[in-house]
């Protein structure tokens, strides 16, 4: 090469923080922790009362969830982040692989622990509301239900909550691996919403905050009807 030509260099974008995670769905993870370990700390405690109103408020913050899920911001539908399991398996076997983190949103492993334990939380709050009816004889349905079927509902609830248990474990341990294995720190733009990636990467859309209120309103009234007529 002669000493007097230019060397074209490529240029490497430049990394800009940009708003993956909206206030909806960082609410929602957070109250769901809060949540959960204090329905943990009234089922020892013995605090049926308290454990019953907390399940409420899961099973309200859920179905938002769910909502938010089909109508509210790019990151949190369903449709962006829910790849094939062939995809999840894919991304999984490159977990101790060191490499930038270019992630908007879910990874597609990550995608199915986020249904996994929405489904849980649904499962194991749903149940819970008619176990409460059927000791307290409230909802309509815990006479009408047969007995052996009453039971599995509770047997059921039993199970759940430590099904749920051990996804919410298994969870914290893979983020720990993802921060220590590819140095990808999962938990920061969870705090804060933000996270840095090349500008090459297209900001994604954000729904309207009064589309999240509606989604919770909604929440609230599904939990009270079912609440009285599970």
């Amino acid at each position: 090469m002669d000493a007097h030509e230019p060397v074209t260099r490529q240029k490497q974008p430049v990394p800009r923080p940009v708003l993956v995670w909206d206030v909806p769905v960082r609410l929602f993870h957070w109250l769901v922790v809060v949540l959960v370990a204090a329905a943990y700390v009234t089922e020892k405690l013995n605090r049926i009362d308290w454990h019953v109103w907390i399940g409420e408020a899961l099973l309200a913050l859920v179905v938002a969830r769910l909502l938010w899920g089909c109508f509210g911001s790019e990151t949190a539908r369903f449709r962006r982040f829910v790849a094939s399991p062939a995809a999840a398996l894919r991304h999984l076997r490159g977990l101790f692989r060191r490499e930038p983190d270019v992630q908007v949103g879910h990874n597609p492993a990550g995608g199915w622990m986020v249904l996994l334990l929405l489904a849980l939380l649904l499962a194991e709050t749903l149940s819970g509301l008619y176990v409460n009816n059927d000791i307290a004889d409230q909802g309509p349905l815990s006479q009408l239900v047969p007995a052996w079927l009453a039971n599995a509902i509770s047997a059921l609830h039993g199970l759940v909550w430590y099904v749920l248990l051990a996804a919410v474990a298994l969870h914290v341990l893979v983020i720990a691996l993802y921060a220590v294995a590819k140095g990808h720190h999962l938990l920061r733009p969870m705090l804060t919403g933000y996270k840095r990636l090349p500008s090459s990467i297209d900001a994604p859309r954000q729904a309207p905050a009064l589309r999240a209120l509606l989604a919770l309103g909604i929440g609230a009234a599904v939990t009270l009807l079912l609440s009285a007529y599970l």
